[in-house]
């Protein structure tokens, strides 16, 4: 299955525009100077006494061990931007980098690229300590590989191409089992980037470096049906198989197939998921299906939701699993979107001294009474702050997928794709219909509100979201649509073809397919009942979160509090206020019967306050 995206998807949700205007503007943001500082201190072209007053801080500080690692971030987050919409200004500032990054090279000797110095992976050979230089050196390899593929940057290949000569003659020098020492200090994405440049270039050398990078000591034990991932540090083998992942698509071996597939049954199938999707504390997998143990102040690292939803995002292109578009969907709402680019959900009336935006946060705790805490913009850089600009970058993937003449639409966003089909252009544009009756948005534009049917057919919030998708043709092709049916749905969803039923479905395991001679302006109507549940933990059936459809709502409470639930209708002691504001629906739930009331509002809506996911719930 084909995975559409670049110029084939255009964003056209509002929050989606957002945060990928927001993450662009924090690129451009950005001083190349500064981006690139620790690259030319360690090329020697810089020739200053001082570090400047503005360089970056945390991470990226030139006393860190992991300096440097964030621009390959960058270029990724770069790339990925100009291959959607093909930002000039944009790529012109990634270029300049690069060809920075090639005198960098060459002032190096011609082959290492790195901003940390080579004795770095030497240390780690014989046994001193040293923080991951590999994890660091694999952001710039990704950097520059996705310069190449999406942007046609052809230095950024020869430099990662060069660099990696590096690799072939320092990795020869071990034993298997010297070399098995060297991958158990995280290496990143390194697998997986060796497997990219296999592809790229043909060159055997690559097939070389993913054999010496093949990590027995993880794959072997997951092959086994073994758990090699409680209390592991998480991160540190999610790109481990992605690697494994991107080598099946590079050589066809079934063998790195299984590695993933087995990954994937020990990380998520058998250990479950928090009701964020998440499933991590400290950083580190939490015991199989044992979580409550776990509801701490770091929980949900961000590059383990992002990370894992590339991992979903392969094995639904090889499987065509929903069950995998349904994982990065709570991921997206409850990771991504809750952790960045946190914009102010105000309610009027109501003031408060917190700030309106907050850049990310590395976790999501989910200990009651806590708080997010937000990163400043330069002082920070932490691994989070990478994935960050990279995930916001990527808003336009995982939305559409083809198969042949079968099109799958995963994700419910305003979007268009574009396509083609037997040479002529097919696109589908989908829009969500908010059935609020107007587009009064603000009290200053009062004087514009039409009267119309709508505003008074839907008296209150819908139960149901409605998606219009309409099709637009020259011709008159013939092919299928396939539509995800929403594990949280809470009724059947129905789908219509030009205002006529074509069917209801709630099975959540399989596409709803319509298949037909499309004319231009055909339009399929999708309602997808939604509602709030209760969730409970995996290991305590009366400990639980409330997802109202994908989004896990949180209660603003500076303290733990227990639920008090009338009946076995835990779900019923939730439910909307203040559901309207001029021409748009507003999402503030409260709690029935608790004495005083709780506050719950969406999880991406939630920023300085303190709040609570987890809740007792406890029979009157």
């Amino acid at each position: 299955m084909q995975a559409l995206y670049g110029k084939d998807v255009i964003i056209r949700d509002r929050e989606l525009k957002r945060r990928e205007q927001a993450n662009r503007e924090y690129l451009m943001k950005l001083k190349s100077d500064n981006l690139l500082f620790n690259y030319r201190l360690e090329a020697g072209r810089f020739h200053g006494r001082e570090i400047p007053p503005d360089a970056h801080g945390g991470w990226e500080s030139p006393v860190c061990q992991l300096r440097g690692h964030f621009l390959g971030h960058w270029l990724s987050a770069a790339a990925m931007h100009v291959h959607a919409n093909g930002d000039a200004e944009l790529k012109a500032k990634a270029d300049r980098i690069i060809d920075e990054l090639a005198e960098c090279q060459k002032d190096n000797g011609g082959r290492w690229a790195g901003p940390i110095p080579e004795k770095y992976l030497h240390w780690i050979a014989a046994g001193k300590m040293v923080w991951a230089p590999q994890y660091n050196l694999h952001k710039l390899f990704m950097g520059l590989v996705d310069a190449h593929v999406y942007t046609g940057n052809r230095k950024a290949l020869d430099i990662a191409d060069r660099f990696a000569d590096w690799f072939v003659e320092w990795s020869g020098k071990f034993t298997r089992e010297q070399f098995d020492d060297i991958l158990d200090v995280e290496t990143g994405g390194m697998l997986e980037v060796w497997a990219d440049l296999l592809h790229i270039t043909g060159d055997r050398k690559y097939e070389t470096l993913l054999e010496r990078y093949y990590r027995g000591r993880l794959f072997r034990p997951l092959l086994e049906g073994k758990d090699p991932l409680t209390n592991m540090h998480a991160n540190t083998t999610i790109p481990e198989v992605l690697g494994c992942a991107r080598a099946y698509e590079v050589t066809g071996d079934s063998h790195w197939l299984d590695i993933v597939k087995a990954y994937w049954k020990c990380a998520v199938t058998d250990r479950g998921c928090l009701a964020t999707g998440g499933q991590t504390a400290g950083e580190v997998w939490m015991p199989k299906m044992k979580m409550k143990a776990r509801l701490g102040d770091k929980n949900q690292e961000l590059c383990t939701v992002y990370n894992m939803m590339r991992l979903a995002e392969f094995l639904f292109r090889h499987t065509g699993d929903p069950g995998y578009a349904q994982y990065r969907e709570y991921n997206l709402y409850n990771g991504v979107m809750a952790q960045t680019y946190y914009q102010d959900y105000g309610l009027n009336g109501n003031p408060h001294e917190h700030p309106r935006t907050g850049l990310l946060t590395y976790f999501l705790p989910m200990k009651a009474g806590l708080r997010k805490d937000w990163s400043s913009e330069t002082d920070s850089f932490f691994c989070c702050h990478g994935t960050m600009v990279q995930a916001n970058a990527s808003l336009n993937r995982g939305i559409y997928y083809r198969d042949r003449d079968d099109f799958y639409v995963c994700q419910y966003f305003d979007s268009e794709m574009i396509a083609e089909i037997g040479g002529t252009e097919f696109r589908i544009i989908q829009v969500r219909d908010h059935m609020n009756g107007n587009r009064l948005t603000s009290s200053d534009t009062s004087g514009y509100q039409s009267v119309n049917e709508t505003a008074a057919v839907h008296e209150n919030m819908p139960p149901y979201r409605k998606y219009d998708f309409i099709v637009r043709t020259s011709a008159q092709p013939e092919a299928a649509i396939h539509f995800r049916v929403p594990e949280w749905i809470m009724s059947d969803a129905a789908f219509y073809v030009n205002g006529e039923l074509h069917g209801k479905s709630s099975d959540s395991t399989r596409f709803y397919p319509i298949r037909r001679v499309w004319r231009d302006g055909d339009r399929i109507s999708v309602l997808l009942p939604i509602g709030i549940r209760f969730v409970p933990l995996p290991d305590d059936e009366r400990t639980g979160a409330f997802r109202y459809g994908p989004e896990v709502l949180a209660g603003l409470c500076d303290a733990e509090r227990i639920l008090y639930a009338e009946s076995d209708d835990i779900a019923a002691e939730i439910e909307m206020e203040n559901e309207r504001e001029w021409g748009s629906w507003r999402y503030f739930f409260k709690t029935v019967n608790q004495d005083p009331a709780i506050s719950f509002r969406r999880i991406r809506d939630i920023g300085y306050e303190p709040y609570q996911i987890y809740f007792k719930v406890r029979k009157r």
